[in-house]
C-alpha cells in the first residue's frame, strides 16, 4: 500500500505547471536538474500536504503557455532583492531568483529558490492577509519570511522552511501544535531570529522583526523589497520584464 500522502487540488482547482528555466550565467552551485528535483519533493512530501497545493516543475527554455514560472537571473532587477515573486508575461504567478545577487550575499540559490516557490503556492495572487494578535494590524500572508533563516535538506539539497497555516491562527496557545515545518515556531505569529513579517497598519505597510533582532533590521534596511507586498505587490502593476519575449515548451 502506498504511504504517497494524498492531496487536494491546488486551492480546489487545478495542479498547476511550474516552467524553471536559467538565464543567469553565474553558476547556480548545483546542477538545475538536481535542484528542480529537489523542490518538487520539497512541495510533494513537505509543502502540499500542509498547505494543499500540489504543483508540477518542469525543466524549460523559457515561458510555457498557461504555466506558472521560476526564472533564474544574473543580478537583481530591484537593488538588493534576492527573489521575489510576481507575474509572468501572461499574468500566472512568476518566481524570480537573482543568482549572483544571492550568491554575493553568502545565501544559497537552492533555499532563495524554494523560498519563492513556497511563498508564491501559499500565496499565488499575492494578496492573502489575516487579522493576528493585534487587531489594529494586518498581517501578510508570507509563509517563509518569518523563518527565513532555517533550511533543511530535501534530497541533500538546503529548502526553506516554512510556517504552518496553524501560524496564522492566534487561538493556538505555544506550543499547543505545530507552527512550521522544523518545528522552531513556538506560538502563533512568532517571528524568528534571522525573519521578518510584513504588516499593514495605519494606512501603511512596513516590516516586524525579532525582538532584539536589530542585525536583520539593518540589513532589511539596505535592500530593495520592491518585489514584496509592501512594494511591487501592493501597487497590483504589472511592469514589463525583460524575460518577456517568447514562449518554450518543456525540456
Amino acid at each position: 500500500m502506498s504511504t504517497k500522502p494524498i492531496l487536494g487540488a491546488f486551492n480546489q482547482g487545478g495542479k498547476p505547471t511550474i516552467a524553471c528555466f536559467n538565464r543567469a550565467t553565474t553558476p547556480l552551485g548545483v546542477d538545475l536538474n538536481v535542484l528542480i528535483n529537489a523542490m518538487q519533493v520539497y512541495v510533494d512530501n513537505y509543502v502540499a500536504p500542509i498547505w494543499g497545493t500540489p504543483a508540477r516543475l518542469v525543466h524549460s527554455q523559457s515561458f510555457i503557455p498557461g504555466a506558472w514560472a521560476m526564472v533564474f537571473l544574473d543580478k537583481a532587477d530591484a537593488p538588493g532583492a534576492l527573489a521575489y515573486h510576481d507575474l509572468t508575461p501572461e499574468g500566472l504567478p512568476q518566481s524570480k531568483v537573482f543568482v549572483k545577487t544571492t550568491l554575493d550575499n553568502g545565501d544559497l540559490v537552492s533555499v532563495s529558490a524554494s523560498h519563492e516557490l513556497v511563498e508564491m503556492l501559499v500565496d499565488p495572487a499575492i494578496n492573502m492577509m489575516t487579522t493576528g494578535p493585534d487587531p489594529n494590524i494586518v498581517y501578510a500572508y508570507e509563509s517563509a519570511d518569518p523563518v527565513e533563516a532555517l533550511s533543511f535538506e530535501v534530497n541533500r539539497i538546503p529548502m526553506s522552511d516554512f510556517v504552518y497555516p496553524s501560524y496564522f491562527e492566534a487561538f493556538h496557545k505555544p506550543g499547543s501544535v505545530r507552527f512550521d515545518q522544523m518545528d522552531k515556531v513556538r506560538q502563533p505569529f512568532e517571528i524568528l531570529k534571522g525573519g521578518y513579517q510584513l504588516i499593514f497598519k495605519n494606512g501603511e505597510w512596513s516590516q516586524v522583526f525579532a525582538a532584539a533582532d536589530s542585525e536583520k533590521e539593518q540589513l532589511f534596511g539596505k535592500e530593495d523589497r520592491r518585489g514584496h507586498r509592501s512594494e511591487q505587490r501592493k501597487k497590483r502593476r504589472l511592469e514589463p520584464s525583460e524575460e518577456s519575449t517568447g514562449y518554450a515548451t518543456a525540456s
